[in-house]
């Protein structure tokens, strides 16, 4: 068997970010015309590069860029070489290698400009790659590792103005560990890099354990000597042991140079000869006592003027630190609260006032400043610190809603993905995914449907059902639409574009009939033509009419800009032309043997006067080509059969395109596509010289014949297919997507442009006329999200009643009662009153976690604030029926007695009196540290009531472990307890023991059954207790005759490292009639898919294309791709399709290469590895 995996989401997670100008368009010209505001964000998300932008216009973040670089990137940052006008891209990883990255904006894609190997691969702790410091100079960078390397390469330039690298200068010290690492600002002296470190060769000499108590954290600065090119440990002092991170401070006549040190409580500022500032970090009033305060974010905001710092703890309260120094002599440090966002992995700040939070867990966002923290707020000072006998005395404040943020914008996130299910709850065309992510108050039930999202930015209502509608413009060069025309069974309605949509009726246009086309002709006439006739409309307001021989009626239309083509009843076509002065004169008339099914014209390529080519569909199930040249006017050039008669066709041109936004290069391009009424897409290619036909590609749309519409989508040509549901066709970086839209079925459809929503779709469907635009192009799923109370552990379907039971439990807060009581409390002490004080202001509206559609005025929601945090050995747990219909919960049970629930299955038992049941498996008082300890375990039953909506339970059983695992078998409830896998069955007090397998040497987390065989997942790798006494582990478990012993019942078949880690599986079909694959999702928030081939020969060209992928277009960090894909166990029998999905982003004359050798053209290429994604999603 061999299997074909394509990522289908990629990881939405981000492990950290950098903010750079990497497109080099802000140089002094946009700086001083105000438009300096083209920085980019870079932002790692596990195997994934990406590049944002916010928009200037919308504010929105798009994506230019995303490239897998089959690695792990560990670290990113970024540099400028002195006097140059665009950044550089440093990025650590897994592979051994320093890589330095330069963003190409023409060609949209990061070109490798330097590749240093230092290592061997992996994620290992003396291999640098974890940390990286760059000199803010540009002029050198130090790579470490978390334990004794750090490599500095120094950075310069050669007469070219190209970027050179030094060979690395060592900096290593054996038996170090490294927390931190950072460059300082010390303007254009020797580069000096600062470490947070700790030694530990002391404590590994002493079995006591006394010098590891004792053991001292230390701040080491290390300088670079350009002139010896030499790195020595310059000075090494002693620091705070709870330091974790180091932040630069500005320095080189900015600022006072030296360095930010984070530690639990405290921010201190240090530097070489400097006395120590401290200033203890403001504490929330109901944190308890043992939780101290981490930094895990920074941010430096600089002006000319003035910088300071926005440092986030782990709680998600920001504080602005600013320094006050004279010279190099800092005198204070003020340390002030800021505002409170969700926990982020990176913070970045942006000159245009812009700071992105990419979250630890959950969407991330974009923010706007609306202040820099002037007004008065909670403040501690080095100044006013005061040590008592306890220690320092602290500072506490109260979170409020944001003052100096406003969130802009949010990019949806899955990470972490904890369960997936897949299934058709909605009885729609495809199923859904339901995911459960997040975590803590953050954590959603996400249904993910294949599609792209609209957001509908208008609806009204039409007086009747209509067929048709068309926007147009007045003139060529106009940027906005000036009107709709809406066409019903007889009569034509005409709407002006304005402020308003309204009426108008002295558009010229005839209202009294239906009509068949509205268009644009030459530069500022319009064309409407109905089924008696055409309809000139000049600019001036003069009206041609063209009336239709006899009693002969129009029935099809076909134009472009200059020409026109109408189909008579009885199937005679008339060609007409624009001439010079404007007017639309006759040219050609040619019978064709039956009636037109539907006509298309291409459009006319730049510089010319006309287009060359007419596609006429016919009842016989044709499509043939016609010349439109003087010359062989209305000849056939080519006929191609279908499988149907066509029912609308339409002309897509591609522009050439040698890289940019698209980051592919391919030549221009003619398309036909054509919708069959078997409901199948068909699309082909035009020769632009002979017109003949080649490539064909067909797909399968819905139940309904795809009426074809062109639009434009970012700028470009695309095509909307309206089947049983719209599809868009649109090219994203390469690739030709075709890809459904998540919304109702839509009867006719145009492009629309106005004022407020310059690129955007008019439809009509039912009596309703509808705008919206289309969102996040390149995406497979759009997502809708249900919040949830606590981090979802597990859930399950319930498939008759279509409700899905979701367990959710957390560590260390407070369940909903306590937290509405502490609320009311508070609300009481400060007199409710609401003075945007934060020492007396409202504290804590965030209640119940109020998740259902919290109430309106809640100003204060959980998601952002976190839950106020309890004493760590304490649990919150509940059990939650949803309904994903109306995404309403129809029952929610919180657990009690400090119990947490772990597992949950659905059961029916022989004894049919209850009829499914709802087992729940949890653990009470558990405990990871110092050691796990566990108080009990128990497994709940609980039965359906009120139609399933709620739950009554029937009686619950203690057990001695915790029941990870449940699972129904043969009437009958499979349950691993521990280490021990266990039989119940139904009793009327509790569970009955039927039997038991003790013989397993790891907990059971999971349990599958088929038919009569019992499947059991452990935790880790068994490890034969024997070892010891025989080094050749040749007397393992399976020599002791238990279990039925056998080295191995099970045989690989196939291998594959996906990247990271899989935290659910299932086989299911994503398309109609589509094979089953396996579907994953993972932690980082990916969703995967694994597709079995079916013919031998797909299988030997996927696995050429691939071999010849790895060695032409080696991957982007340096990682070898085969090396990667097999990080534990090699590879065996995968194809991995991101690799093969990377071959339209390559350079033409590689394409055409790999092409050649593989003994095809780059079209067909193309068009399996279209196929073969159409067959999974």
């Amino acid at each position: 068997m061999y299997l074909y995996s394509l990522t289908l989401q990629r990881a939405t997670g981000a492990v950290c970010a950098v903010i750079g100008s990497f497109s080099g368009r802000d140089t002094k010209k946009s700086a001083a015309s105000g438009s300096a505001s083209t920085q980019e964000i870079a932002v790692a998300r596990g195997s994934t590069l990406d590049l944002l932008r916010p928009d200037p216009e919308t504010g929105r973040l798009r994506t230019l860029l995303s490239v897998d670089v089959f690695g792990v990137i560990r670290s990113l940052a970024q540099f400028r070489l002195t006097g140059a006008n665009k950044d550089y891209l440093v990025v650590g990883s897994d592979s051994g290698r320093l890589v330095i990255l330069e963003y190409s904006p023409d060609r949209n894609r990061f070109d490798k400009v330097h590749q240093e190997t230092f290592g061997k691969s992996g994620c290992r702790r003396i291999v640098p790659g974890q940390l990286l410091a760059v000199d803010p100079k540009g002029r050198a960078l130090c790579i470490a590792a978390l334990e004794k390397q750090k490599l500095v390469y120094v950075l310069n330039r050669d007469a070219a103005a190209r970027l050179t690298i030094s060979s690395p200068l060592e900096a290593h010290k054996s038996n170090t560990i490294t927390f931190s690492l950072t460059a300082l600002d010390c303007g254009f002296d020797n580069p000096i890099f600062a470490a947070i470190e700790l030694e530990y060769a002391e404590s590994d000499r002493d079995p006591t354990g006394q010098a590891a108590n004792q053991a001292q954290k230390l701040l080491t600065f290390y300088e670079l000597d350009l002139g010896l090119n030499h790195v020595s440990r310059k000075a090494s002092e002693p620091i705070d042991n709870g330091a974790n991170l180091l932040v630069t401070v500005p320095g080189g006549g900015d600022g006072p140079s030296g360095v930010l040190v984070c530690c639990d409580n405290f921010v201190l500022y240090r530097n070489q000869g400097h006395p120590e500032v401290r200033a203890v970090i403001p504490r929330r009033a109901d944190l308890p006592a043992e939780r101290g305060v981490l930094i895990v974010a920074a941010a430096t905001h600089r002006q000319k003027s003035m910088f300071f710092f926005l440092l986030q703890t782990e709680y998600g309260d920001i504080f602005k630190v600013d320094l006050e120094h004279s010279g190099e002599t800092v005198t204070e440090l003020r340390i002030k609260y800021f505002d409170t966002i969700p926990v982020a992995s990176a913070t970045c700040v942006l000159r245009s006032g812009l700071l992105f939070a990419a979250s630890e867990f959950g969407n991330h966002a974009l923010y706007q400043f609306r202040d820099i923290g002037r007004d008065a707020d909670v403040e501690s000072s080095s100044a006013t610190l005061m040590e008592t006998e306890e220690g320092f005395q602290p500072v506490f404040f109260q979170p409020r809603p944001l003052k100096n943020l406003i969130r802009i914008d949010e990019i949806e996130s899955l990470m972490p993905v904890m369960d997936m299910r897949i299934a058709n709850l909605f009885d729609e065309e495809t199923p859904q995914l339901f995911t459960a992510c997040g975590r803590g108050p953050r954590s959603t039930l996400r249904i993910l449907r294949p599609g792209l999202a609209i957001s509908e930015m208008a609806r009204s209502m039409l007086p009747a059902e209509p067929i048709a509608v068309w926007t147009v413009k007045k003139n060529i060069n106009d940027m906005f639409d000036a009107y709709i025309v809406v066409s019903f069974a007889n009569v034509t309605l005409v709407l002006s574009i304005g402020e308003t949509i309204e009426e108008v009726s002295d558009s010229q246009f005839l209202d009294t009939t239906h009509s068949l086309a509205v268009t644009l002709l030459g530069e500022d006439s319009l064309m409407q033509v109905h089924p008696n006739g055409i309809r000139h409309i000049r600019e001036d307001g003069r009206v041609n009419e063209w009336r239709t021989p006899g009693k002969k009626t129009i029935t099809k239309v076909g134009s472009n800009r200059l020409q026109v083509v109408i189909a008579l009843s009885g199937g005679e076509l008339i060609y007409f032309e624009m001439d010079m002065t404007g007017q639309l004169m006759e040219v050609e008339k040619q019978d064709m043997s039956g009636d037109v099914a539907c006509l298309a014209i291409a459009p006319v390529p730049e510089g010319r006067q006309r287009s060359r080519f007419l596609a006429v569909g016919s009842y016989d199930n044709t499509i043939r080509i016609l010349s439109l040249d003087p010359d062989d006017c209305l000849q056939p050039l080519s006929v191609q059969s279908v499988s149907s008669a066509p029912e609308s066709l339409l002309f897509l041109e591609v522009q050439a395109s040698v890289g940019g936004e698209d980051g592919a290069d391919y030549p221009a391009n003619l398309f036909l596509n054509a919708g069959l009424q078997n409901g199948v897409l068909f699309r082909t290619n035009v020769d632009m010289v002979t017109g003949q036909l080649s490539d064909t590609r067909s797909r399968f749309l819905g139940l309904r014949p795809p009426k074809l519409f062109p639009c434009i989508v970012s700028h470009r040509q695309a095509m909307l297919c309206l089947s049983s549901r719209p599809w868009l066709g649109y090219i994203h970086q390469g690739h030709f997507l075709l890809t459904p839209l998540s919304c109702d079925t839509l009867e006719s459809a145009a492009s629309f442009s106005s004022d407020q929503c310059s690129e955007g779709v008019v439809a009509v469907a039912g009596d309703a006329l509808r705008i919206f635009t289309i969102e996040r192009l390149g995406e497979t799923f759009n997502e809708t999200a249900i919040p949830l109370r606590y981090t979802p552990r597990k859930f399950v379907i319930l498939p008759k009643k279509k409700y899905i039971a979701v367990i959710e439990s957390d560590k260390g807060a407070f369940s909903a009662e306590e937290r509405e009581a502490a609320k009311k409390e508070c609300l009481e002490a400060s007199g409710a009153t609401e003075n945007g004080n934060a020492n007396n202001g409202d504290p804590m509206e965030n209640g119940d976690g109020q998740e259902d559609g919290a109430e309106e005025g809640n100003t204060f929601p959980d998601e952002q604030y976190g839950y106020p945090k309890a004493e760590s050995e304490r649990w919150v747990s509940c059990i939650r029926i949803l309904d994903p219909r109306s995404r309403d919960t129809t029952c929610l049970l919180e657990l009690q007695d400090n119990e947490a629930a772990v597992s949950i299955c659905t059961v029916n038992f022989h004894d049919k009196e209850h009829g499914t049941l709802l087992a729940v498996g949890t653990a009470k008082g558990l405990q990871f540290w110092p050691k796990r300890t566990l108080a009990g375990g128990f497994i709940h039953i609980y039965k359906f009531v009120d139609e399933g909506k709620s739950l009554e339970l029937l009686h619950k059983t203690q057990v001695e472990e915790v029941p990870l695992a449940l699972c129904q078998f043969q009437g009958r409830l499979l349950a691993g307890v521990g280490s021990v896998l266990r039989l119940y069955d139904l009793g009327k007090r509790k569970l009955l023991r039927k039997c038991e397998n003790k013989l397993f040497p790891r907990t059971i987390i999971s349990i599958h059954t088929y038919r009569d065989r019992i499947y059991v997942g452990d935790m880790q790798e068994d490890i034969s207790d024997e070892i010891e006494e025989d080094p050749t582990g040749g007397k393992i478990k399976w020599e002791q005759g238990k279990l039925n012993g056998a080295p191995n019942k099970v045989e690989e078949i196939v291998q594959f490292h996906v990247g990271d880690v899989v935290t659910s599986l299932q086989k299911a079909s994503l398309i109609p009639g589509g094979g089953e694959c396996l579907i994953y999702g993972t932690v980082m928030g990916s969703v995967g898919a694994l597709l079995a081939f079916t013919s031998r020969e797909d299988v030997d060209f996927f696995s050429h294309l691939e071999m010849h992928l790895r060695q032409e277009h080696p991957p982007l960090c340096g990682r070898d791709h085969m090396a990667y894909r097999s990080a534990y166990f090699p590879v065996k029998d995968v194809i991995d399709g991101d690799l093969c999905e990377q071959y339209p982003s390559l350079p033409a004359d590689m394409q055409r290469k790999i092409a050649d050798e593989l003994d095809r053209t780059p079209g067909e290429i193309l068009k399996k590895l279209e196929d073969i994604r159409n067959k999974i999603i």
